[in-house]
C-alpha cells in the first residue's frame, strides 16, 4: 500500500494539527507518522487552554480543525464504543457538524438548476438567509403559493467533488494505520472508513432522504407518538429536499419543557418504547438520533409527542440478524448467559470453535456487577457496549448495520434519561420487546406471510417433482461412487432414507400449508378455523421429516 505523492501535503497536516494540539500520545502509538514526528520542532506550541483540556477534547477540537469530513470521522468513531475508549467517545459524540453557511444566492441558483424553473414558479417566497448550516447542506425557510410553510434542505456546491478528495486522504491514512499500527487487526480502519464513505454518499442524495422521510412518516401515520413532516415530491430532486417545516422545542431544552408543562416521564417511556418499535416491529429506525434532530411538540403537553427530523442516516437490519439481536435482547433481560453465548454462536457472529462455557462464564463477568444495582440505574446502553468489546476477544464479527443500532441504542437512552433520570430502562423495554416478538411471530401472521408468498409457490410448484427425482439421482449416484467403502456407502444410505423421508413429509407439509393458505384467501366462506387446523398439520409434517442426529 502506497500512499499517493500528492496527498502527503495533505497528510502533513493532520499530522501537524495533531501535534499542535498536544495529541503526541496519539501521534506515537499510532506507528503511522513516525516519520512526521520530524516535524514538532516547527509546530506552534499549543496554548495553555489547549493543553490543560482533557485528551478526548483535544482530538475533538483537533477534528474541527482539520474540517467537515473529520469531523463526520469523528461521529463514526464515537458510536465505536467498542475500538476507542469511552472518555475519547463521550467527546467525539459532542462534535457539532456546524460550519459557516455559503451565499443565499447560490442556494437558490442550486434550486433553481435542480427543479428547472424559477424560484418563483414553485415558491411564494424563499429566505436567503439559512435557518441552519452543516457540512453537507444548509436549510432555507420558504413559502408555498397555498400558505404552506415549509424548509428546503440544499447541498453546498462542488461538496461532492470535496468529498471525493477528503475520503482519498482518510482512506490514505487508514491504508497507512492497516499497514503499520500493531493492533490493525482490531481496530479495522479501513472498515471505519468505509463507514465514513457509505454514510456520506448516503447524505449526499436528498431525494434519497425524502424517501426515508415518507417511509419513516408512513410507519407512524397515527402521529400520535411520533411526528414526521412531509415531502413534497414536487419539490424534490437529488440537490434539493422540500419538507413540511414543524415547530418544537429541543429534547434536550429541559427548562422550554417544563414551562410547557409536558409531561417528561411519559415522554421517556414513549422514546424508549419508540426505538424498539422502529428496530424490531418496522426494521427501518433513525440512527442519527441526538437532541438536535429529536424535538418536542408542546402543543400537547399532557400526551406529548417527538418530531423527528434529518434522515440522512438511518438504519435496517437483515431478517436474521434482526430475530437474533432481539433473542439477544430477551435473554439479557432474564439474565441468561447461557442462551446469549449460544445465540451469538448460532447466528454466526462467532466461530462455532468457540467454547460455549468459556464465553458464557465471560458475559456473566460483565453482566453481574451491573445487577448488584437497582434496574433504574443500570444502563443498557452501556452494558451492550461492553458485550461487544468482551466478545471481540473470541472474534466477535459484528456488522455495520449492528453498530449503527447500537449507536442509536446510546443516543435514545441519553435521551430517555435527559428526560427522566429515574427512568427503568429495563421495566420499559422488556414487556415493549416481548409484545413486538409475540406479534411479529404469531402464528397468524406466519399464516399472512404464506398467504402473501402463495402466488410465487403455485408458480414454481410444477417444478418440485424434477427437482426431487434430481435430488434422488444425485443421492443414488453417491452411492455408486462410494461401493469401495463400506462404512462409508452405509452412512450414504442413511443419509438418503432421511433425505426421501425429509423429501416425503416436506412435500406434504407443503400442500397442507399450502391449502391452508388457499382456505384463508376463502375465510369469509370457510372460517380462519379451518385454515389454522391445516396449516398446524403442515407443521407437524414438516417436523415429523426433519433430519434426526
Amino acid at each position: 500500500m502506497r500512499t499517493p505523492l500528492k496527498v502527503v501535503p495533505r497528510v502533513m497536516r493532520v499530522a501537524s494539527v495533531l501535534l499542535a494540539y498536544r495529541l503526541d500520545e496519539l501521534v506515537d502509538a499510532a506507528h503511522l507518522f513516525r516519520p512526521l514526528k520530524l516535524i514538532r520542532p516547527f509546530v506552534a506550541r499549543p496554548r495553555e487552554d489547549v493543553r490543560a483540556l482533557s485528551r478526548g477534547a483535544r482530538l475533538r477540537l483537533a477534528l474541527t480543525a482539520l474540517g467537515p469530513i473529520f469531523v463526520k470521522a469523528g461521529q463514526v468513531l464515537s458510536t465505536r464504543r467498542d475500538l476507542v475508549p469511552a472518555d475519547i467517545a463521550d467527546e467525539l459524540a459532542q462534535l457539532q457538524d456546524q460550519v459557516p453557511p455559503f451565499p443565499g444566492k447560490e442556494a437558490r441558483a442550486i434550486v433553481e438548476q435542480e427543479l428547472k424553473a424559477p424560484v418563483t414558479t414553485h415558491y411564494a417566497s424563499f429566505d436567503e438567509t439559512p435557518l441552519a448550516s452543516a457540512s453537507i447542506a444548509q436549510v432555507h425557510a420558504a413559502t408555498l403559493h397555498d400558505g404552506s410553510a415549509v424548509v428546503v434542505k440544499v447541498l453546498r456546491p462542488g461538496i461532492d467533488k470535496q468529498i471525493e478528495r477528503d475520503i482519498k486522504l482518510l482512506r490514505s491514512l487508514g491504508e497507512l494505520a492497516q499497514r503499520w499500527h500493531p493492533n490493525a487487526d482490531k481496530i479495522r480502519p479501513l472498515d471505519v472508513v468505509a463507514e465514513v464513505e457509505k454514510m456520506l454518499e448516503n447524505e449526499l442524495d436528498l431525494q434519497r432522504e425524502g424517501a426515508s422521510a415518507s417511509l419513516l412518516r408512513r410507519n407512524f401515520e397515527s402521529g400520535v407518538d411520533m411526528y414526521v413532516p412531509a415531502v413534497h415530491w414536487d419539490l424534490t430532486a437529488a440537490r434539493v429536499l422540500t419538507l413540511e417545516r414543524v415547530y418544537g422545542v429541543s429534547c434536550d431544552d429541559i427548562a422550554a419543557l417544563d414551562a410547557a408543562g409536558v409531561d417528561r416521564k411519559a415522554l421517556a417511556i414513549k422514546g424508549v418504547r419508540l426505538f424498539y418499535e422502529q428496530v424490531f416491529r418496522d426494521n427501518f429506525f433513525h440512527a442519527d438520533a441526538h437532541p438536535g434532530n429529536i424535538w418536542v411538540d408542546t402543543a400537547r403537553p399532557g400526551e406529548p409527542r417527538f418530531i423527528a427530523l434529518d434522515f440522512g442516516i438511518m438504519g435496517s437490519l437483515p431478517e436474521e440478524d434482526q430475530y437474533w439481536l432481539a433473542q439477544n435482547f430477551i435473554a439479557l433481560f432474564e439474565r441468561d448467559y447461557a442462551r446469549i453465548a449460544q445465540l451469538h454462536v448460532d447466528a454466526g457472529w462467532m466461530p462455532s470453535t468457540v467454547r460455549i462455557d468459556e464465553l458464557t462464564a465471560a458475559v456473566r463477568t460483565v453482566c453481574e456487577p451491573y445487577f448488584t444495582r437497582p434496574l433504574s440505574q443500570i444502563s443498557l446502553a452501556e452494558l451492550v457496549v461492553k458485550l461487544f468489546q468482551t466478545a471481540r476477544r473470541y472474534e466477535l464479527t459484528l456488522q455495520p448495520q449492528l453498530i449503527l443500532l447500537q449507536k442509536t441504542l446510546l443516543n435514545i437512552e441519553g435521551v430517555g434519561r435527559m428526560l427522566d433520570p429515574q427512568i427503568d430502562i429495563w421495566a420499559v423495554a422488556h414487556p415493549v420487546l416481548k409484545r413486538i416478538l409475540r406479534e411479529r411471530y404469531s402464528p397468524l401472521r406466519t399464516l399472512r406471510t404464506v398467504r402473501r408468498h402463495l402466488p410465487e409457490w403455485l408458480h414454481a410448484a410444477p417444478e418440485f417433482p424434477e427437482l426431487i427425482r434430481d435430488a434422488l439421482r444425485q443421492v443414488a449416484q453417491g452411492e455408486r461412487r462410494e461401493v469401495s467403502d463400506p462404512q462409508a456407502l452405509a452412512q450414504q444410505r442413511e443419509e438418503a432414507q432421511r433425505t426421501r423421508r425429509a423429501m416425503s413429509f416436506g412435500l406434504l407439509g407443503g400442500s397442507l400449508l399450502i391449502g391452508s393458505a388457499v382456505l384463508w384467501t376463502q375465510a369469509p366462506n370457510h372460517g380462519a378455523w379451518h385454515a389454522a387446523v391445516v396449516g398446524v398439520a403442515g407443521l407437524i409434517a414438516f417436523a415429523a421429516g426433519w433430519p434426526r442426529r
